[in-house]
């Protein structure tokens, strides 16, 4: 055995015989009556310390799970950021623009010592004829869209849809003002259109409003192509319209 290797073994051996010898006074302090009361303070320290040591780790996993909720309630507030965002900046054109208008005068522009002018209101004029109304087509909400079979949609968009509901309300209301008209007012246009109107019409259809492809190549500028009647197929799944087939013509009626 080499000299170093010895001496690192006597080193141990002697490590361990004072370890040992601490040990023993320790023990010999315990059995001390004027020592003993002190020892059994510091353990009850210890076990507080001990019992303060464990509600800390606790509050601290707390704040780790609270921080880790607070992380992802930040990115999902994000993500719902670049969605409004989006919205914002991709208004369909379909929706009805919002106009404010201002009827009110500011507290600062009047003077307080003037007396206030209370216009009268203009006589009302003599209300004209009611007119009858038009039933026109819903537009798709972005749930119903959500809901369409993705082999039904296809590609097609959500303002794609709506944009071909915009156009059929429009040949609808176009079709019906001339049906309303009275007939004593009508050009040779209008009355040719009249007729076909009224020939088109079933027992099936009455009561109900309704277009033929001839109205809506008469009074869009839509194509009657396949895009148009997988469209039109959308419709029928989201109950917009229904089909009554005969005379060799397609109605589409509005539901």
């Amino acid at each position: 055995m080499a000299s170093s290797d010895l001496e690192q073994l006597c080193s141990h051996i002697n490590e361990k015989i004072g370890n040992i010898k601490r040990m023993l006074s320790l023990r010999n302090c315990g059995q001390e009556p004027t020592l003993k009361t002190t020892l059994d303070k510091i353990g009850d320290e210890i076990i507080v310390v001990n019992e303060l040591l464990n509600k800390l780790e606790l509050e601290i996993q707390y704040q780790e799970q609270t921080n880790h909720s607070l992380k992802e309630l930040c990115e999902s507030l994000e993500e719902d950021y670049k969605d409004v965002e989006h919205l914002k900046e991709n208004i369909p054109p379909h929706l009805p623009q919002v106009t404010v208008s201002q009827n009110f005068v500011n507290a600062s522009d009047v003077d307080p010592e003037e007396p206030v002018k209370v216009e009268e209101p203009a006589p009302t004029k003599k209300p004209p004829k009611e007119q009858r109304s038009i039933k026109e087509m819903p537009f798709i909400t972005s749930d119903e869209f959500n809901g369409i079979p993705a082999y039904m949609k296809s590609r097609l968009t959500y303002c794609q849809i709506n944009d071909v509901i915009k156009e059929i309300n429009k040949a609808v209301v176009s079709k019906y003002k001339i049906l309303h008209q009275p007939k004593k007012s009508m050009n040779s246009v209008a009355r040719n259109l009249y007729h076909r109107f009224i020939d088109e019409e079933t027992k099936d259809t009455k009561g109900h409003y309704f277009i033929v492809e001839a109205d809506i190549k008469e009074f869009t500028a839509l194509k009657a192509d396949k895009r148009f009647h997988v469209i039109l197929n959308i419709l029928r799944h989201c109950r917009r319209l229904s089909e009554v087939r005969g005379g060799g013509l397609t109605r589409y009626v509005i539901t």
